[in-house]
């Protein structure tokens, strides 16, 4: 960010040094407002930031934080905030100076917008890393922070609920603090809220606790969360439906049980109906989830099929411009396609395969978006025995994935005679003897398979042609 000239005047020697002593004015508006300024100052990038704890601005603010009228602290709480979001080390320096122990105090203040402040800095300051979260949980903000989740006014239980998230994302350990308190239960009661952004925060709360571990998944659940978080995935609001699938997703992933839970309250139905009704990254953590669900067993990912969930699969990987979804939905599918041959052919009669290849090969695929297609056409090859679907590719699949279609040719061929006519008709077996292996390969021996199931002349006959 380039600083404008007000702000690049304010970086020079000794200008700070002059807003300090505002700070101590015998007015308290002057004071409020010298507080104020530094924040939007501090606010603006993190040269001025650093200006601001260079000026050792920081101990003055949080020595009269706690003695000033309501105005004044919403104002140093401000600094703090912007102070602190820039960088881990800028958040360290307002921890290094009793920041912390200050903001958590005015969490038990009277006035509401005080609380707000002091979260919103407490989140600032959480969300960098383990470390600073941890020093943010000694200082004891969580049960406080849990008590203003609780509290009547909208704007204060979102940023209380945020903060939470903050604290929670960072390690199992951390979000167990933040379970110890009671959180879960007062969240899970606010999914139904009708304000939007407090459904975000609650939302993204929830998942930040239960992404960690199998436990604190179930915590989550068994505050009956389904199906009433299903209704999020309807929501107007896009983050709404966004938060709501990444909760269901980080649930979803743990276990077998756990996903067969969220299939009995009907929550692949909704995660299904929710990525056909929005587009780009609102549709990523629902394409992770199907595939979560999908890779835990043959049932689960039966239950995918059923629910009609390859055809939106395929949507989102034929339609969506960025690469990361196309290799999100490229893995489901190889999820849901890899357990048997009826499977598979859930997977193959979508006519995605040549998809699948294409992307494989096209040389402007992410590398990403490679190895993923890669991955799922091999995982899907490996079961398919539906031959229809595998013979296009003959034409254009390279060895390394060559050898998984033969290999299935090779497979079926020998056991059904309907197969080798259709097989013979369609041009198969001459294609077949077109490719160039290696003697004594794999998939020489698949080739040397299937010529052994005809006639000697057929064959002679094809390569001479």
């Amino acid at each position: 960010m380039t600083l404008s000239g007000d702000a690049c005047f304010l970086l020079r020697p000794g200008v700070m040094a002059l807003l300090r002593p505002l700070l101590l004015d015998v007015v308290p508006t002057i004071q409020q407002t010298a507080a104020l300024a530094l924040g939007r100052l501090a606010n603006y990038n993190d040269d001025l930031a650093e200006a601001v704890v260079k000026g050792d601005i920081l101990p003055q603010l949080v020595c009269s934080l706690s003695e000033q009228n309501r105005f004044y602290k919403k104002a140093a709480a401000f600094v703090l905030r912007a102070v602190g979001k820039h960088s881990p080390q800028l958040a360290q320096a307002i921890v290094q100076c009793g920041g912390l122990e200050t903001l958590v105090i005015c969490l038990e203040d009277f006035d509401p917008g005080v609380k707000e402040a002091a979260a919103w800095a407490l989140g600032y300051i959480a969300r960098h890393n383990s470390e600073l979260s941890q020093a943010v949980v000694d200082a004891g903000a969580v049960p406080l922070l849990v008590l203003c989740i609780q509290e009547p006014e909208i704007a204060l239980k979102r940023i209380a609920a945020s903060t939470l998230s903050d604290i929670s994302k960072h390690s199992p350990e951390l979000a167990q603090t933040v379970v110890d308190a009671g959180a879960i239960a007062h969240l899970a009661q606010m999914i139904l809220n009708p304000d939007a952004k407090l459904k975000r925060q609650v939302l993204s709360a929830l998942s930040q606790i239960a992404k960690h571990s199998v436990d604190l998944a179930e915590l989550v659940v068994e505050a009956e969360i389904f199906p009433v978080v299903l209704t999020c995935l309807k929501d107007s609001d896009e983050y709404v439906k966004k938060n709501g699938a990444t909760l269901i997703r980080e649930i979803a992933k743990h276990t077998p049980e756990l996903s067969q839970l969220i299939v009995n309250a009907g929550g692949v139905a909704a995660v299904i109906d929710c990525i056909g009704s929005c587009r780009g990254t609102v549709r990523l953590p629902g394409i992770m989830m199907l595939g979560y669900v999908a890779a835990h067993s043959e049932n689960l990912s039966m239950a995918v099929i059923i629910s009609k969930g390859i055809p939106p699969l395929c949507t989102c990987l034929m339609e969506e411009n960025e690469d990361h979804i196309k290799a999100a939905a490229a893995w489901a599918l190889g999820q849901v396609g890899r357990h048997t041959p009826e499977h598979a052919r859930a997977v193959a009669v979508a006519n995605v395969l040549p998809t699948l290849l294409s992307m494989y090969m096209d040389t402007h695929s992410s590398e990403d978006l490679q190895v993923k297609t890669k991955k799922a056409l091999k995982n899907i090859l490996q079961k398919c025995t539906y031959l229809p679907a595998l013979e296009p590719l003959l034409h254009d699949a390279p060895p390394n994935i060559l050898k998984h279609i033969v290999g299935q040719f090779s497979k079926v061929l020998p056991h059904d005679s309907k197969a080798r006519r259709l097989f013979v008709t369609t041009g198969g077996l001459k294609k077949v003897q077109e490719i160039k292996a290696e003697p004594g390969s794999l998939l020489q021996e698949y080739i040397n398979t299937i010529n052994n199931c005809y006639p000697e002349e057929i064959v002679r006959g094809l390569i001479t042609r």
